[in-house]
């Protein structure tokens, strides 16, 4: 908490934590340029945020307009919503992330944690990202939850997607990364790879001041 892990996916995602920032983003090893959440997404990259309840959903809605929010290009023509073809969307995520839930019409602020982040899951993975920012994906939830939104950020990595999992979870970090920054104060500390990776290394990083920070990324990455 506080090491500015949100703010630093905020900020890539369309300057969506403020506007006075620095830095160049490369995709693919081009630079693209993202002045905001609109040109982030149409550069390939969703933020599925911490905070689903305030954020993430509209929790009066249903769940077929949560899941279509994002992408509404998808399934209107003329500005005009095809409601068939939403219905169909919704039902088919509904089927592939296993929604419990008796009909898409549900009310999303009636549904449990684990199958609220499922509608967030689907909003973001029908928007066709490249790149999904995943916030505390599994905060709040209970563990039977939590093993099935495992198995969908797998899936969606087995499928070529790169996946970018925010976590307070230690446990979570070293069971799901193939690699893992932590941060203090707003900066990187260090860089653990798979075969790298422990608690103990991974507080050791956490706990670094801001000069130890700067001298091991300077290792990590020389010029």
């Amino acid at each position: 908490m506080g090491a500015g892990r949100t703010e630093l996916a905020m900020s890539i995602f369309g300057k969506s934590y403020g506007t006075q920032i620095t830095g160049t983003i490369k995709k693919d090893g081009k630079k693209i340029e993202i002045h905001s959440v609109n040109d982030a997404i149409k550069h390939g990259l969703a933020y599925a945020t911490e905070d689903r309840k305030s954020y993430g959903l509209v929790l009066m809605n249903d769940i077929k307009e949560n899941i279509s929010l994002a992408s509404l290009n998808k399934i209107s023509s003329h500005a005009i919503i095809d409601e068939q073809s939403e219905i169909k969307t919704a039902e088919e995520f509904k089927r592939k992330l296993h929604i419990k839930t008796p009909t898409i019409s549900q009310e999303t602020g009636k549904l449990s944690g684990g199958n609220q982040q499922k509608v967030v899951l689907s909003k973001w993975i029908f928007s066709d990202p490249d790149i999904l920012l995943l916030d505390e994906p599994t905060r709040g939830i209970d563990v039977g939850a939590k093993y099935e939104i495992y198995t969908i950020i797998r899936e969606l990595a087995a499928d070529g997607k790169a996946i970018v999992l925010i976590s307070s979870e230690l446990p979570e970090l070293l069971g799901m990364c193939d690699r893992v920054y932590a941060m203090n104060k707003g900066r990187i500390t260090g860089e653990l790879g798979k075969h790298e990776l422990s608690q103990e290394r991974l507080m050791k990083l956490m706990t670094k001041t801001r000069e130890d920070s700067h001298e091991t990324f300077n290792e990590r990455h020389p010029k």
